[in-house]
């Protein structure tokens, strides 16, 4: 299924991320304490009436001429607003209309996409506030609310989901296995996309992509059925400027949320950079299973150790990604653009594998013995028991008698037994620990 994106957008201080925040409550992201993995995050989960979407928070909009900072904040929130299904336009109730509400208002106006205008500080609800003045932005019923103290935040939400349409909700094809190409602006996923297509061993089906996005591109290779998705190649170019790279992760945002499998395309003229890690560090902050692909290795001079630094320098910057393959290709030439394939094929496959209970359990036990955990505060941590709950990705849950005391470090040792013992190659594992007291 896909999820539907919710931009929120506004002139500065008028609570933009207070309401991010509100609305992100306890579903926020835990960032692993690895480096890499970016910590500034700009888009999160949110759910309301069992519906999930993507909540992105974009800067405050200025429209001072000169200012390079405001214009990139302006750059960043016209990306969201373009990739975004629904907006909410928020407004500080207190203020009243400003020259730059009436701004960014004519910008949404233009977008033509739906708009749910938040009239925000309304602090006391008992005290009559004017914010009908807002009706004269154009934009429909202000909806007056409290980010800081979430009140009324549950009509805000009611506004919000019913402008989605049902099609975000729909099933997709599940004998496809869905495919992302995702990296910066002019890593050379156009060119990716254009020569697998392209080439005769692939065969591009002329029926429909799915109702949820018609760019989505069916395709068989060697009789299995693929899917390429929503990949900033295939989109038809808009005005925005494509090179600017500090915001391209939003648009991957639907990409990686559909897929089954992400290949991160890298440049290896630029090797990894700031950006390429916030990218990859949302590919596996989602669970997907993904392949490293460095492209334009064509254009590299080469000696008996350049691939093995490049794959140190991989390998540090993107420790996260350890379990990752990676993949050293040239689009242009199309030298193993079809390993790309193969790749997904084995990715997709360890990302849907399945460890018996009684083995897991063994190799947690043994593992235990041969490490056991640190005293919890006088009480000895323990584990009693292990269950995978879900493929895709590969989740197990832990019972302990101090799962708050079970160390990430710990769950660390475990997921590199998992591995040593199961592969699980290209797909991040995800550990629960949960709590069940000692029969002792």
């Amino acid at each position: 299924m896909s999820k539907p994106v919710v931009a929120i957008v506004g002139r500065p201080n008028v609570g933009k991320s207070t309401l991010f925040n509100r609305l992100a409550g306890a579903r926020k992201a835990i960032v692993e304490d690895i480096a890499g993995v970016t910590r500034d995050r700009l888009y999160d989960k949110s759910d309301w009436a069992g519906k999930e979407f993507i909540i992105i928070d974009t800067g405050g909009i200025r429209f001072d001429d000169g200012d390079t900072f405001a214009s990139e904040i302006k750059l960043q929130a016209q990306i969201a607003i373009e990739e975004a299904d629904v907006i909410i336009f928020v407004v500080d109730a207190k203020d009243g209309i400003t020259h730059e509400d009436q701004e960014v208002g004519k910008l949404l106006r233009k977008s033509k996409k739906p708009i749910v205008l938040a009239a925000n500080k309304i602090e006391n609800f008992s005290k009559h506030i004017d914010y009908y003045e807002f009706y004269n932005l154009g934009l429909g019923e202000p909806i007056p609310v409290s980010a800081m103290h979430g009140m009324n935040t549950n009509d805000l939400l009611d506004a919000v989901i019913d402008h989605f349409k049902p099609e975000f909700y729909e099933e997709e094809d599940t004998d496809r296995i869905k495919i992302a190409i995702v990296g910066r602006p002019n890593v050379g996923k156009s060119s990716l996309v254009n020569s697998l297509l392209g080439e005769e061993r692939v065969i591009v089906s002329d029926i429909p992509g799915t109702t949820r996005d018609s760019i989505d591109t069916p395709f068989e290779f060697e009789g299995k059925k693929y899917m390429l998705i929503d990949t900033a190649g295939m989109r038809k170019k808009g005005k925005i400027n494509e090179a600017t790279e500090k915001y391209s992760v939003i648009r991957a945002l639907k990409s990686v949320e559909r897929a089954d499998v992400v290949l991160i395309m890298l440049n290896a003229i630029d090797k990894v950079t700031e950006q390429d890690q916030r990218i990859a560090g949302y590919v596996h902050e989602q669970g997907k299973a993904n392949v490293i692909v460095v492209n334009k290795w064509d254009l590299i001079k080469k000696d008996g150790r350049t691939m093995n630094e490049f794959d140190e320098d991989i390998r540090d910057k993107l420790k996260f990604l350890a379990y990752s393959p990676i993949l050293y290709i040239s689009a242009l030439t199309r030298k193993r653009i079809f390993k790309a394939i193969e790749l997904v094929d084995f990715v997709a496959e360890q990302h849907t594998r399945r460890v018996n209970t009684s083995d897991l359990n063994k190799i947690i036990n043994e593992a235990i013995m041969l490490n056991p955990l640190p005293g919890g505060g006088g009480k000895k941590i323990k584990i009693y028991y292990s269950t995978q709950v879900r493929t895709a990705p590969p989740s197990f849950v832990l019972f302990s008698n101090q799962p708050e005391k079970v160390h990430f470090s710990y769950l660390r040792y475990l997921e590199n037994l998992l591995r040593q013992n199961y592969g699980f190659e290209g797909t991040p594992i995800r550990f629960y620990v949960r709590q069940r007291d000692s029969k002792e």
